[in-house]
């Protein structure tokens, strides 16, 4: 396990975001576009699906793009932590290849596009002996 660097999120943003980006993502394709029902009248099913006007995407991309611009550089940069492509030993890199890294698209619209987000960003934490099952229980 590598040394905690001195990151500019806190452990706290980033389970908050992994359990909204797990919301988000989590979700199946629509089977009835149109039920015409009420969704309590179908035990809530709808919730788990993938609609257009889903209120987690927007808030997921709403907690994202409220970061300020280190914290976004920080949550990249975990994020490919995560995916593997480099080691905890080498987070001033990451940190500095994801600073260099502007993408054009927005930095939530960047990290949505990762199906695996949540899984490389609770992987990066546990790098660090970070675990978000401390978050949850209100530890962290």
């Amino acid at each position: 396990m590598a040394e905690r660097p001195a990151t500019l999120i806190s452990s706290e943003k980033v389970c908050f975001i992994i359990v909204k980006a797990r919301e988000y993502m989590g979700k199946d394709v629509v089977t009835i576009p149109d039920p015409g029902s009420n969704a309590s009248d179908d035990a809530m099913s709808s919730v788990l699906e993938d609609h257009t006007d889903d209120p987690s995407e927007v808030e997921l991309a709403d907690i994202i793009d409220s970061l300020n611009d280190d914290e976004k550089i920080d949550l990249v940069a975990l994020a490919w932590l995560g995916r593997g492509d480099e080691t905890a030993d080498n987070w001033e890199k990451l940190r500095s290849d994801a600073l260099t890294a502007r993408h054009t698209a927005s930095t939530a619209e960047y990290l949505m596009g990762m199906p695996m987000l949540p899984d490389y960003l609770e992987e990066a934490l546990s790098q660090f002996g970070i675990s978000c099952a401390e978050y949850e229980a209100g530890r962290l």
